[in-house]
């Protein structure tokens, strides 16, 4: 393939090529998904007063008050919630970033730009999200105009 546009060989080889990535990525992002909905999350907080189970948007599924709450101060208890849920939101936020990276790669602007928007959204401290492996920017070519938007990415 020497990349003469007007060959039809060339031509046919790179766009049977660009839906070979196309079908890849569409395949890598549906499974991604699906592994998405399955995660359950669920932390303590330190305290043990309190136990939050999240679903995979980071809404609320479940909460479970220990016998540690007779005699704990309302305010406590609002924290020891808070605390618990916030953790769970980290957790959710982390296993989201394995799963993109085991489902899409770490190579890919598509798989880096879902990380950060999931990472964003999900965590309740992004710091405490652990820094995903950056993959390397791609070289600055000079001859980018002639490249497919895929290659570009």
């Amino acid at each position: 393939m020497d990349g003469n546009i007007l060959d039809p060989d060339s031509a046919h080889e790179r766009l049977a090529a660009w839906k070979g990535r196309i079908e890849k990525l569409a395949a890598d992002t549906q499974t991604m998904s699906q592994r998405f909905q399955e995660v359950r999350v669920t932390a303590k907080d330190p305290g043990g007063i309190v136990e939050v189970t999240i679903d995979s948007s980071g809404g609320l599924a479940d909460i479970k008050l220990t016998s540690k709450m007779k005699g704990s101060d309302p305010d406590a208890v609002s924290r020891a919630i808070m605390t618990a849920f916030a953790e769970a939101k980290n957790q959710l936020a982390q296993r989201s970033q394995e799963i993109i990276a085991e489902t899409m790669g770490t190579e890919s602007p598509a798989a880096r730009a879902i990380a950060d928007s999931v990472g964003a959204q999900l965590a309740a401290d992004p710091g405490a999200v652990a820094a995903k492996p950056s993959a390397p920017e791609p070289p600055d070519d000079e001859d980018n105009e002639n490249r497919s938007f895929m290659e570009k990415w």
